[in-house]
């Protein structure tokens, strides 16, 4: 094997396009990456036929470029439909199930070029931050093999992590791009709400809190892979960066999100990376109530949930292979009351009115991307922070809500390591609209740091 598989996705399909190397050149070296990584970290499900692979890599190499990603191997989050591929979203219900048609996001990979190998792991149907199903079993963390890989987008950011993919598409409802990427040493960036075309599952159309997006180990990639994503509607390069940015930190929201020893001050770390670039960072007070904020997130969830699974609800035997997380959701969502989804959306729209605010003072906030440090693989998920209970599977992601809930656009930037050399991360927060701007700050911290590049997974070659 030579390096192939160290590459990015743009600096391999340059190299493509500048006939350098073949598209058949680099499967055998991704294909050769997975067969010597991916065995303890089990992030990549359902590979593709070798010989197949091949063979579609001889028909590309043997084409006129198409796109940036001509040739070059993707693996497609299993929430997605891939044509010809089994995409089971993590769940036995659907364990034998391949597609006859693309989603439009894999449409639109394989219109720039890809080559689609495979699906990358997730908890069936997508629901909590830890990569772990019924079908695949556990997606485990390449810093240490007995945490979890964090989640929804866990077996993308861990085959990013260990160079099994040059990058990699992820989606985000609450925190699933951002979580695993701070958890992994990755970016991961969850776009302005819509930017992203919405996709048809299981009926639903997700694009209100949930979006896709994508992930890279830099934020040239992170941008070209939003360019794709998008259709079109996002121009990589296109955001300026402030003479002085002007950067709010939220730090634990007043006190009320529970966080694990080291994880503010690790944060903290990233604030004085970027101070040390010239920003203005000063603490902002909490902008909205932290317990409304919950409220209406959970509400809303709860309503989009049961929408999207309720089929799967109505049908007894399918009912009972649903993970605890879904029946939860799905039984609180069907009991809501009408008051209770209109209060949540009022809700939202007020604190949309006060993160305007926010941004009238500041190009950028910063949050924590967890609360939590990787906990052991075997767990459900953390019944406590520092000895507060959390009442939900889900309440150990609160600080990722508040994102979420407004449709704004998050840019996972890797922290650096604590004490036991494991990964964390913090959200790079902006307003609606202001994607590219993210991505313009996020390219002079990643310049400054590369913690991907400079603190790769123990054991790489």
């Amino acid at each position: 094997m030579t390096d192939l598989w160290r590459l990015g996705a743009r600096d391999l399909g340059a190299r493509i396009a500048r006939r350098e190397v073949s598209p058949v050149e680099v499967m055998r070296e991704v294909l050769g990456r997975i067969e010597a990584a991916n065995g303890p970290v089990n992030a990549i499900v359902s590979l593709r036929d070798r010989e197949a692979l091949m063979g579609e890599a001889r028909l590309a190499e043997a084409m006129a470029p198409e796109g940036w990603l001509h040739g070059v191997p993707v693996a497609i989050k299993d929430l997605v439909d891939v044509r010809g591929v089994r995409s089971t979203r993590g769940s036995p219900i659907l364990k034998d199930h391949v597609p006859l048609a693309d989603d439009g996001l894999a449409r639109r990979l394989r219109a720039a070029g890809a080559i689609v190998i495979g699906k990358t792991n997730v908890p069936a149907f997508g629901l909590g931050s830890h990569t772990v199903n019924p079908v695949f079993g556990a997606t485990r963390n390449p810093y240490d093999l007995s945490r979890s890989a964090g989640g929804s987008s866990g077996g993308a950011a861990v085959a990013l992590a260990l160079r099994m993919l040059p990058v990699a598409d992820g989606s985000d409802m609450m925190g699933s791009l951002r979580n695993p990427a701070a958890w992994n040493n990755v970016y991961g960036f969850r776009p302005t709400a819509g930017l992203v075309p919405g996709e048809a599952r299981d009926g639903v159309v997700q694009h209100r809190l949930s979006t896709d997006g994508p992930m890279a180990r830099d934020i040239d990639d992170l941008e070209a892979l939003l360019g794709t994503l998008s259709d079109g509607a996002y121009r990589p390069g296109s955001g300026k960066l402030p003479r002085r940015p002007r950067i709010g930190w939220l730090g634990n929201w007043g006190g009320a999100y529970a966080m694990e020893p080291g994880l503010v001050t690790q944060s903290e770390a990233a604030l004085r990376v970027m101070e040390s670039l010239g920003w203005a960072v000063e603490p902002v007070a909490p902008p909205f109530p932290a317990a409304a904020l919950w409220e209406a997130w959970v509400t809303l969830r709860q309503f989009a949930v049961a929408m999207n699974l309720g089929p799967y609800w109505r049908v007894e035997a399918h009912q009972a292979l649903l993970p605890a997380q879904a029946k939860w959701e799905v039984s609180h969502g069907f009991a809501l009351k009408v008051a209770e989804v209109e209060w949540a959306a009022e809700t939202r729209l007020a604190w949309r009115a006060a993160a305007r605010e926010i941004f009238a003072r500041f190009d950028a906030v910063v949050l924590p991307s967890t609360q939590v440090w990787p906990f052991a693989v075997e767990a459900r998920w953390p019944e406590t922070i520092d000895g507060t209970v959390m009442d939900t599977y889900h309440r150990w992601m609160e600080v990722v809500a508040p994102a979420s809930l407004g449709g704004l656009p998050a840019l996972a930037l890797p922290a650096g390591f604590g004490a036991e050399g494991l990964p964390a991360g913090v959200q790079l927060i902006g307003a609606p609209g202001a994607d590219a701007a993210l991505m313009a700050l996020g390219q002079a911290y990643h310049v400054a740091t590369d913690w991907p590049d400079k603190h790769p997974p123990p054991g790489m070659i």
